[in-house]
């Protein structure tokens, strides 16, 4: 087994995960994101469409053929049980095909994308670190409004359906504070960066 750095990445909805993780990318880092590896699954001929279809029926399918996001997103807010099914078909598929990609980097050291990390038990197998993009919750509010066009209550929802900021900061080994702009969080990702490189980069 490899004893490269596997850095577990989580944070709620409009924390600034991507743009973390982009920033230690152009630092040599490799990055997988499981949101992709979900996209992808779940494009048009995607590994799980079979499983959605038989599960779910069509009407769950856009009409190239893809997972319909938006009716998904609402079905499993309102029905507990779909959700349950929905990640029972994913979440296996989505572990497989992320350890592949990891496996496949050749980088110093991975970042693993995890939105819902903490939700799922915390620290994976195969993970040393968990690093947590953190900023307060009228800030994710008005990016995620910003960025999605959605209303704030739809945003409420979906941050009532996540882990609550403090439960994510308890199971921090490392914390990104991304309150303010980007500009701040270059020399916090450079100080992690070079902490990650290190030898007792693990520790």
């Amino acid at each position: 087994m490899s004893t490269r750095l596997v850095v577990g990445v989580t944070g709620g909805i409009g924390s600034g995960k991507s743009t973390v993780a982009a920033l230690f990318q152009q630092r040599g880092a490799g990055v997988v994101d499981t949101d992709e590896v979900a996209r992808t699954l779940t494009a048009p001929g995607g590994a799980a469409i079979a499983a959605i279809r038989a599960r779910f029926g069509a009407g769950y399918l856009d009409a190239h053929g893809a997972l319909d996001r938006s009716a998904m997103r609402e079905l499993a807010f309102t029905d507990p049980a779909a959700r349950h099914d929905l990640e029972a078909i994913l979440h296996p598929m989505i572990r497989e095909q992320s350890a592949r990609l990891v496996a496949a980097l050749d980088t110093p050291y991975v970042l693993l994308v995890v939105p819902l990390l903490v939700e799922s038990g915390g620290k994976r197998a195969g993970m040393h670190r968990v690093l947590v993009i953190d900023c307060p919750e009228p800030v994710q509010i008005s990016r995620v409004m910003q960025r999605s066009g959605l209303a704030q209550t739809q945003v409420h929802a979906i941050m009532q359906a996540q882990a609550t900021r403090a439960q994510r900061l308890a199971h921090a080994d490392d914390i990104i504070d991304n309150s303010a702009d980007e500009a701040a969080l270059v020399p916090q990702v450079d100080a992690l960066h070079a902490h990650y490189l290190s030898p007792g980069g693990h520790v």
